[in-house]
């Protein structure tokens, strides 16, 4: 059983989805396991990790919908708003969400559904860097 762990930094355009999928396909492959558990971790507290599909966007446009009625930006309840509006709302969606993701992997590929994609949910609205840590256990 070998270990491998690295971390790389995906940018948002600000609150919503972006798709990792490839590019963890990509690292897993370059990293030569054949089997074992990717797991994925991201380093922050107002953006999350999430497996969903990724066929029709309608599904995340829908999610974002769902979480602005559960977490309103600028609800007068929060007292932490140190960075605007969205702030406490983001650390909400998080904690609501994930930030960490586990996926087997055999044959070196990612063993996921036909409709399932890996994305990092961005819940601020300005763009950011987000360190995502990929920890690979497996032969």
């Amino acid at each position: 059983m070998q270990q491998s762990l690295e971390e790389w930094s995906v940018g948002t355009r600000g609150r919503g989805f972006v798709e990792i999928t490839s590019e963890v396909a990509r690292r897993l492959a370059a990293s030569g396991f054949k089997t074992g558990l990717c797991t994925l971790h991201l380093r922050h507290t107002s953006a999350s990790l999430l497996i969903q599909e990724n066929a029709d966007p309608d599904v995340r446009a829908d999610l974002e919908r769902f979480f602005a009625k559960l977490a309103p930006d600028g609800d007068p309840a929060h007292v932490h708003s140190c960075e605007g509006p969205d702030d406490m709302p983001a650390h909400i969606r998080t904690a609501l969400t994930s930030v960490n993701v586990s996926i087997p992997f055999r044959d070196g590929g990612l063993v996921l559904g036909t409709w399932q994609g890996i994305y990092l949910w961005e819940h601020r609205h300005s763009p950011h860097r987000r360190s995502v840590v990929m920890h690979l256990i497996g032969e």
